[in-house]
């Protein structure tokens, strides 16, 4: 069982990669004329969606194998805090996202609303290369 959960785990892992590339997928947002900027923003959007099911994959299957080993408290504390700060901010960045969406429609510039969601997507890609450094090099007990 624990194999299984391993694969799905790591399928998972691979479902978030998402987050690696979304600070540059929005950067060229800023490239494209408005219906093009609309365009990929709502494509942005659905992708997003479809990491944020990877992710409760993740909080499954890690929940499962957290409780197979003996790891340390502090790693335990600190990988569920990193998981849900990629959560919440991957939440968060779907609102500018929509946003450009939305002025795109309305006939204005999306600028500030892609600056910010590029910022977002900055910080979840940091979080995501600090979480997959803590699970590559766990720390168990003693």
């Amino acid at each position: 069982m624990f194999n299984v959960m391993l694969f799905l785990h790591v399928l998972g892992a691979v479902g978030m990669g998402f987050y690696i590339v979304l600070p540059f997928m929005i950067g060229r947002a800023s490239n494209l004329a408005g219906l093009g900027q609309g365009g990929l923003a709502d494509g942005l959007v659905s992708a997003n969606r479809i990491a944020q099911y990877f992710l409760v994959l993740q909080l499954l299957t890690g929940g499962y194998m957290i409780s197979k080993a003996d790891y340390t408290v502090f790693w335990m504390i600190l990988v569920v805090v990193l998981f849900l700060a990629i959560a919440a901010v991957g939440g968060i960045v779907t609102k500018p996202l929509k946003q450009v969406v939305a002025s795109i429609n309305d006939g204005k510039s999306a600028t500030a609303h892609i600056n910010k969601a590029r910022t977002l997507s900055f910080v979840i890609l940091l979080l995501y290369v600090v979480i997959v450094y803590f699970m590559k090099f766990p720390m168990y007990q003693g």
